[in-house]
């Protein structure tokens, strides 16, 4: 049982994964001091108002806390902006080029020519509306 454990544990995209998760939580600790210490003030500055994290408002002695919802916010929106302009972009631009010389691969499905439905190359019926297809005709 023990041997099980160590080969899951051991396996590569186990420990990709859990280095992912750290190296997550570290960026986000870094972008939320962005916005806290830096992006804030400027913000601020611009606006008027010294630090979102104070800003509420209290409604039936109810205290809504919304100064740090908007602090939250803007480190959501720069994380994300950040994960797809430094990371799923290039991947994408990556994978474009190299699949460029690549020859388009060779279709699986053919539309029916009654239905207009997607069927299988070597079908001799079509699955929806079950007319006979062109190429079986003349097997």
């Amino acid at each position: 049982m023990l041997k099980g454990f160590k080969q899951f544990i051991l396996r590569g995209n186990v420990i990709e994964l859990s280095v992912a998760v750290v190296m997550g939580a570290a960026f986000g600790a870094v972008i939320a001091a962005f916005v806290r210490d830096l992006l804030t003030p400027v913000i601020a500055a611009i606006f008027g108002k010294p630090n979102f994290e104070n800003l509420k408002a209290t409604v039936n002695n109810s205290t809504f806390l919304y100064g740090d919802f908007l602090n939250a916010l803007i480190s959501f929106l720069l994380i994300a902006i950040a994960v797809y302009f430094f990371v799923v972009a290039p991947m994408n631009h990556l994978v474009q080029r190299m699949r460029r010389g690549e020859p388009a691969p060779d279709p699986t499905t053919r539309k029916c020519p009654e239905c207009l439905s997607d069927i299988p190359i070597a079908a001799r019926r079509c699955s929806f509306c079950t007319s006979v297809s062109a190429s079986a005709a003349g097997d």
